[in-house]
This record gives structure tokens, sequence and C-alpha cells, in this order.
């Protein structure tokens, strides 16, 4: 029963994870695309909270309880689906940890330009087109971690 509990954990923290990622990226992408500077302000403040509570505790969530499903199963390490999952996570905890820098750095340049009733600055921009390159390897290094997970091929 207790791998049972700990799995599903595993899959609801995952789910968390990407959905918070996807749903986050869409709202700020979009509402970037907008150009209203009050709504980007809000929603930017808004992505950068959602991931402090969401993505960090699923992030650091993950892998723990991944290592304690192998434990559990007594499945090892040396798997080759395991160590290139845990690759490809690694790979998207390193696109992740610039993207939440650069979430602050947009929330603070959208939310400036709002109290200054500006449009966004070209900084918000480049800032913005940093954020959207890092978070494609990190969506596609989650797809194929999601494939690894069930189908285990290697």
């Amino acid at each position: 029963m207790e791998y049972l509990i700990v799995k599903t954990l595993h899959i609801l923290s995952s789910t968390f994870l990407f959905g918070t990622g996807v749903g986050t990226a869409f709202f700020m992408l979009f509402t970037s695309l907008s150009r209203d500077v009050a709504a980007v302000a809000t929603v930017s403040r808004l992505v950068v909270r959602a991931d402090w509570l969401f993505t960090a505790t699923t992030i650091v969530f993950q892998p723990l309880s991944g290592l304690y499903l192998m434990h559990l199963a007594g499945m090892p390490m040396s798997s080759r689906w395991i160590v290139w999952s845990f690759a490809l996570y690694a790979l998207a905890v390193a696109c992740w940890l610039p993207v939440v820098w650069l979430q602050v750095r947009l929330r603070d340049v959208a939310a400036a330009a709002a109290r200054e009733r500006q449009p966004l600055p070209a900084r918000y921009w480049r800032l913005l087109g940093a954020w959207v390159a890092l978070g494609f390897p990190a969506l596609f290094a989650f797809l194929a971690i999601f494939y690894l997970m069930v189908a285990r091929p290697l």
C-alpha cells in the first residue's frame, strides 16, 4: 500500500509541476503579446507567485519521491530509463532556475511600466525572449520524462 500512496503523490506532483509550467507559460506569453501593461503586471506577479507555490515545491518533491519509489520497488539506479529521466530532469531544472530569475525581472519591469503608465520597454521583450527560449528545452525534457516514466523503454 505504501508504494501506491507514494506513486500517487509522485504522479500528482508531476501533474502540478507540468500543469503549472504550461499554464503559467501560456498566460504569461499571451498576456505579454496583448501589450496590455496593467494585465501584464498583474499576470507576471501571479506567475511568480504560482512558480514559488507549486513549481518550487514539486521541483524538490519529484526526485525525492522518485528515489523513494525506486527503493520501494527495488529498481536499480543504473536502469537506463531512470538515468535518462534524472538527466532530463536536471536539464529541465537547469532551465527553470534562470526562468525564475527572468520572471522576477519581467514582473518588476512590467510593474514599473504600469506605475509610470508607459508601454513595456525593450528590456521586457529581451527578457521575455530569453524566458521563451529556456521554456522549450524544459517542456521537451518533461515530455520525454513522462514518456520514460510510462513506457520504461530502455
